[in-house]
């Protein structure tokens, strides 16, 4: 344990971790899905509703996610195998291994569509009508990611990751800010904002279960627990600031993201009559109309592009930094084999994702409804339950200690019993539809 702890980076600062984390949590669901899933569901009611189980299911479960990390200063299967008793090890350190093969997954179809971004940016910056690449440009717009994602993490955690991740998250936030000014100067923004910021119970009545259920996924994808892309963060992180403290802050961060979405959204789709849920369409098909009515719209589509490629980007990289830094921790291997392993693999196993249509949609139904859930639960248990994993009292010190917030033990029953019974239902409203379609 001493050994690690020396030979472990770290990041150089505060805003670093925060930034990493952050991003690693900021991506295209904040911009596509939840403006999506809130004009569906009730505009500022379902808002209120997400906003609550950020709070019962969100924050417990990225707190545990982070102490694991700190505690072991490791990635996520060798931080549950060195943090478990003696007799769990083993078991604790296979299945995190399967747990983090759900980074795996969600890289090879997240490129692609990372790359669809890139596209997108650079056909509005060369005043070309922005469209979807076919199989061969697709195929090296996800080439080009993997290698913006592999470059980074090579040059290291501090000189690389960090860096970059911070450049890229500024950038991110002030460009939406750029965008949310202009949407809000728009004429229909009264009525966008509107819709979007008024609680509209009756609508969100009308599917109560749905709308509710739509709120606790949100709040639990929003952050991509389960699969150690937020444990790597804790492990690069010193122990001077208490964890509560940083989970607000990350949390906060993600949020305002989402919710500044939202105020770009919601204007221009009023103003320029593009309904609201429009879903998968939104990004790809929707705004680029927007765009062509707007004035400027060249210049704003190439703004707005290039703040989701960001936010793509920062996801990329911390996810790959998990991988990276999952094989050095468990096999021994230097940054650069490691590095070259991950790029590589990422790069041929996205190639059916990129040239088989579904595949994209099953892969991320596998990551989405079931990997992600299955480990948040089971680290939920592992920090609860000293007997199979590492017990209240250890993880509670861990996430405590520092400047800041202490984690209230009366939150233990909470994160015993409220947290898996959320959990197991998010995974089972994501399996029935799946459950019904296959049986019809």
């Amino acid at each position: 344990m001493e050994q690690a702890e020396v030979s472990r980076e770290r990041l150089k600062s505060r805003l670093g971790f925060l930034m990493l984390a952050a991003g690693s949590a900021v991506g295209l669901g904040n911009v596509w899905r939840f403006p999506f899933i809130v004009g569906k569901n009730g505009g500022a009611a379902f808002v209120l509703v997400y906003l609550a189980f950020l709070a019962l299911l969100g924050f417990p479960l990225l707190c545990a996610e982070l102490a694991i990390g700190r505690g072991a200063k490791r990635t996520l299967a060798a931080a549950l195998g060195e943090l478990a008793p003696p007799r769990r090890r083993t078991f604790w350190r296979r299945f995190g291994s399967i747990l983090a093969g759900g980074c795996f997954i969600l890289m090879i179809y997240y490129t692609d569509v990372s790359g669809w971004l890139l596209k997108f940016a650079g056909d509005y910056a060369r005043g070309a009508a922005p469209a979807l690449p076919g199989k061969a440009g697709s195929s090296a717009c996800m080439l080009a990611v993997v290698a913006i994602g592999a470059a980074v993490c090579f040059a290291g955690v501090v000189k690389g990751v960090e860096r970059v991740t911070k450049v890229l998250m500024i950038s991110l936030l002030a460009l939406l800010a750029a965008l949310a000014a202009r949407a809000l100067a728009l004429p229909g923004a009264a009525e966008g904002l509107a819709f979007y910021l008024k609680p509209d119970w009756a609508r969100f009545m009308e599917h109560p279960w749905s709308a509710t259920f739509d709120a606790m996924g949100q709040a639990f994808f929003t952050l991509s627990l389960g699969i150690g892309s937020m444990t790597v963060c804790g492990s690069y992180t010193g122990e001077n600031r208490s964890l509560v403290n940083e989970t607000a802050w990350i949390i906060a961060i993600d949020t305002a993201v989402a919710i500044l979405a939202g105020l770009v959204i919601f204007p221009a789709c009023a103003t320029y009559g593009v309904p609201y849920t429009s879903g998968p369409d939104l990004i790809f098909a929707a705004l680029p109309k927007v765009f062509a009515q707007m004035s400027g719209g060249r210049a704003w589509g190439f703004l707005f592009f290039v703040f989701l490629a960001c936010a793509a980007l920062t996801t990329v990289i911390a996810v790959f930094e998990c991988l990276i830094a999952g094989l050095m921790d468990s096999l021994g291997w230097r940054r650069l084999p490691a590095t070259l392993a991950v790029g590589a693999g990422v790069a041929v196993l996205s190639l059916p994702c990129v040239l088989v249509d579904g595949v994209l949609a099953w892969e991320d139904f596998a990551v989405s409804q079931i990997w992600l859930p299955v480990g948040a639960l089971a680290q939920g248990i592992f920090v609860v339950n000293g007997r199979i994993g590492w017990g209240w009292e250890n993880f509670r010190r861990e996430v405590s200690s520092g400047r800041g917030w202490r984690l209230p033990a009366i939150l233990k029953y909470h994160m015993a019993f409220g947290v898996p019974l959320l959990i197991i239902a998010v995974l089972v409203a994501g399996l029935l539809p799946f459950i019904q379609k296959a049986a019809s």
